[in-house]
């Protein structure tokens, strides 16, 4: 099976954001019951805590993009234990980004350019002028108002921006070895637009080709290696699940069965 980023723009962000919590929720639902779980699972054994049937439904769809369309992925986060804080932000930011073009895009690209720019800012009202410039006529002031309102939520919860108030201050997160490595293993088995030195799943955290290139060196579990323009990889394990076992993540053995 193929696995690739989502390319198509869509307003699922206007209802889900980040969902830092309900993602670790829904990732420890999932290993539970040995593979992805229904909507009616999810509310009938409060996966999500206290939430109307129609919440659960919608973040099941979201988590059905970002999780379920990546299973080798799904099987490591629901075993991995323990998970810094950190860690799982910028790993809820980067599936964000693969199930939502529009915020790749804007966190990736858009972001970047401005934390270089004259201010480093940025408000409410140019990320709703961005939308309009990355998808012309697509939709209403209103949708893209509460996009972007959403999409800097999502943004402060992953530690690009430093405020909820206008106008906010971009920075890049930390990004641990293991969070970069988790990232290199992910991006291995999809199809994406970039180079895996280049990028917007690493631009939107800060670590450019240069920094890229500093980083990746110097993980063993890699075997990354460039000589001029040519770079090259000499993965240490076969799978991302081969490589979280080796690196002690993993709270309980997992099948290499389960990942599919």
């Amino acid at each position: 099976m193929d696995y690739a980023e989502a390319i198509e723009p869509h307003t699922r962000m206007m209802k889900c954001t980040l969902e830092i919590e309900p993602s670790r929720s829904y990732w420890l639902a999932c290993a539970a019951n040995g593979g992805p779980i229904t909507k009616e699972q999810a509310f009938e054994g409060s996966v999500f805590g206290s939430k109307t049937f129609l919440r659960v439904e919608r973040l099941m769809a979201d988590m059905r993009h970002r999780y379920d369309a990546f299973p080798f992925s799904l099987c490591v986060l629901g075993k991995w234990q323990p998970m810094e804080l950190g860690d799982r932000s910028v790993i809820c930011h980067w599936h964000t980004q693969l199930a939502d073009p529009i915020y790749r895009k804007f966190t990736g690209e858009y972001l970047v350019e401005r934390y270089y720019g004259p201010t480093g800012t940025i408000d409410n009202d140019l990320a709703s002028r961005w939308i309009e410039i990355a998808v012309p006529g697509r939709w209403q002031i209103a949708t893209r108002n509460k996009i972007a309102s959403k999409m800097l939520t999502s943004a402060l919860s992953a530690g690009i921006i430093s405020s909820n108030r206008n106008p906010r201050t971009i920075r890049f997160p930390r990004v641990s070895d293991v969070a970069l490595t988790y990232l290199m293993y992910l991006l291995r088995e999809i199809s994406y637009a970039g180079t895996a030195i280049s990028n917007p799943y690493l631009t939107s955290v800060g670590i450019d080709t240069d920094e890229a290139i500093r980083r990746l060196r110097k993980i063993p579990e890699l075997g990354f290696r460039r000589q001029g323009d040519l770079t090259t990889f000499d993965w240490h394990h076969q799978s991302m699940l081969d490589w979280a076992r080796a690196a002690g993540l993993l709270d309980v053995e997992v099948s290499e069965g389960s990942t599919r």
